[in-house]
């Protein structure tokens, strides 16, 4: 007797039911519901409402704690301009970071079933319903447990006095990140940067998800050879 394969019910909480899919989770995961309402995740209330963050969250959590960080430096003997360096040093390395953890972590191939509900939670939800505000951002617990060895790295490459504002740069990389994420999917650029940034990164959702992993910027897409040839086509027409 063959098994069916496993269908997921849509109209019930998800997050259970992915690591089920085993090696046809990502297939799944990546044929996107282009719809604004997004899924129930999970059954209990209090698991669903942690899962959900307004846009406006990010900045108003992270911005003071970015200002903390470049102050301690400041305390601790860093000149005005030498902070400045360190914080521009440290948006440059979130971009390679911001990188780095779209193409391997976010993008890992999972069978397993945790490794599936990982990884859903993580990012698959998001390539599922790509237009669910409320789940577009990173929640702020989420992000903290990702700082912890970003902020170990920094301390242990860099001096005492620089290594707080480099990680102030990143928290402020991080912060426009999340941002721009939020805006090329509900805002609507008519021409410039944005516009370009927006075509950019639909590409990848909708046309060819192993490539075009930078939100921000398409620099190290460039660098590794991941930038889409469908973007570069659409720009020459």
């Amino acid at each position: 007797m063959v098994n069916k394969p496993f269908t997921v019910d849509l109209n019930k909480p998800l997050v259970f039911q992915v690591g089920h899919l085993g090696e046809a989770y990502s297939e799944w995961a990546h044929q996107p519901i282009v719809s604004k309402e997004g899924p129930r995740l999970f059954a209990n209330d209090l698991c669903e409402l942690l899962t959900r963050t307004v846009w406006w969250v990010v900045p108003l959590v992270w911005l003071p704690v970015m200002c903390w960080f470049v102050t301690k430096s400041l305390q601790m003997g860093l000149s005005s301009s030498q902070a400045a360096l360190a914080v521009v040093g440290g948006i440059f390395i979130w971009t390679l970071l911001e990188y780095c953890l779209h193409r391997f972590l976010f993008h890992m191939k999972t069978t397993s079933y945790w490794g599936n509900t990982v990884h859903y939670l993580l990012h698959g939800c998001h390539h599922k319903h790509p237009m669910d505000g409320l789940r577009l951002v990173f929640p702020p617990a989420a992000a903290a447990i990702l700082s912890v060895p970003i902020w170990t790295l920094i301390r242990l490459s860099s001096t005492p006095s620089t290594a707080p504002a480099i990680f102030g740069g990143c928290l402020l990389g991080y912060v426009i990140y999340d941002v721009t994420h939020f805006y090329l999917h509900h805002g609507k650029p008519s021409k410039g940067l944005t516009k370009s940034l927006k075509t950019y990164h639909l590409s990848h959702h909708f046309r060819v998800q192993t490539l075009g992993f930078g939100i921000t910027s398409s620099f190290w897409d460039r660098v590794f050879g991941t930038f889409p040839s469908t973007v570069a086509a659409g720009r020459t027409r």
